[in-house]
């Protein structure tokens, strides 16, 4: 399927047993809208149904595509209804459903008091432990670290806030996949897809674009244990330092882990400097690609919109063509 052209969609859903994560009921959908993000639940779906549904249920929406003679078969999502809103003219009536991604249960549990996850076991291991309150199948694409200290449960810790604890230390992250599959991954390092204006012009020429570096700090204090440093930008041709602000703007890491070798002095200057890059974030509508999520790197060629860009979140409407809504924020 090449997904810069035109094509004919339908969409549908059907109900989940959550046992065997088997397909049951079939739904009739007539539109709605899937939003990603890069943090919580990380998925979410509204979406309008013909008939009435009652109760929690585990759903999976699809798109069915048709393209000179081909076809494709895609999940969009996959997850778990609730509150749905009932509209009911004469004898049609019409079902608005909430859906909560497949990690609602994970957010939904707290952890038992005086819980901690050890140091030195393999991440993997400990955040599908975590998982198993879900019934979605988890990946794991690449060998995870072990963490390098312990992280004990703070009071109303849920299963999703300590996976995101685990991920934080291990620099990885959540994919999840239309099917509802959660993938375990490291960062991303290169792109994923690259869009330009002449092999794969998909992005419209409408795009917002931002600079923020108001909050960029031009003081950072880094602490480990009885160790502290503290790194300043006083330089007055530096735009955020504290002579060209005539201010000074304060950032903090309480708990800093140094590279190998590194000292804490080191360490500050290191993250004042990361923290001073200023962010470029930008807004855009595109055509649907079904393999790119919130978190996933792209390579822009367009003159409006050049470089490396992480995808910080997506909106994909369930209509024609599924135009995407996304935005993105540099990351060279």
């Amino acid at each position: 399927m090449n997904w810069t052209k035109g094509f004919t969609s339908q969409y549908y859903a059907y109900l989940l047993d959550p046992a065997t994560w088997r397909e049951t009921e079939l739904l009739e959908i007539t539109g709605g809208r899937i939003s990603r993000n890069l943090d919580g639940l990380r998925d979410a779906c509204d979406i309008d149904i013909v008939g009435s549904l009652s109760g929690e249920r585990w759903i999976r929406v699809y798109m069915d595509t048709t393209q000179d003679g081909a076809s494709e078969h895609v999940p969009l999502f996959t997850g778990l209804t609730s509150n749905p809103e009932r509209n009911i003219e004469g004898r049609y009536e019409e079902n608005t459903l909430q859906c909560f991604s497949v990690l609602k249960p994970c957010q939904d549990i707290l952890l038992d008091r005086g819980y901690y996850v050890p140091a030195d076991i393999a991440g993997d291991i400990i955040i599908k432990n975590l998982l198993t309150v879900t019934p979605a199948r988890v990946e794991v694409n690449g060998e995870a670290p072990a963490l390098r200290r312990a992280i004990i449960a703070e009071e109303g810790e849920t299963h999703l806030s300590m996976i995101d604890k685990v991920l934080a230390a291990l620099n990885w992250r959540m994919r999840l996949k239309g099917d509802g599959t959660i993938e375990l991954c490291p960062m991303p390092l290169t792109e994923s897809i690259e869009f330009n204006p002449l092999e794969n012009d998909i992005v419209e020429m409408s795009i917002s674009l931002s600079y923020d570096w108001y909050q960029c700090p031009n003081v950072f204090r880094a602490v480990q244990g009885d160790l502290s440093a503290i790194a300043r930008d006083d330089n007055p041709l530096s735009p955020m330092s504290t002579v060209s602000r005539g201010r000074e703007v304060w950032m903090e890491d309480n708990n800093a882990e140094l590279n190998t070798g590194e000292s804490i002095e080191e360490f500050a200057i290191r993250k004042l400097k990361e923290e001073q890059r200023v962010s470029l974030t930008a807004s855009y509508t595109r055509r649907f690609e079904p393999n790119l999520v919130a978190g996933d790197l792209i390579r822009s060629r367009y003159e409006q919109l050049d470089g490396l860009f992480r995808i910080t979140s997506q909106t994909i409407e369930i209509g024609m063509g599924s135009a995407t809504e996304e935005e993105v924020e540099s990351h060279e």
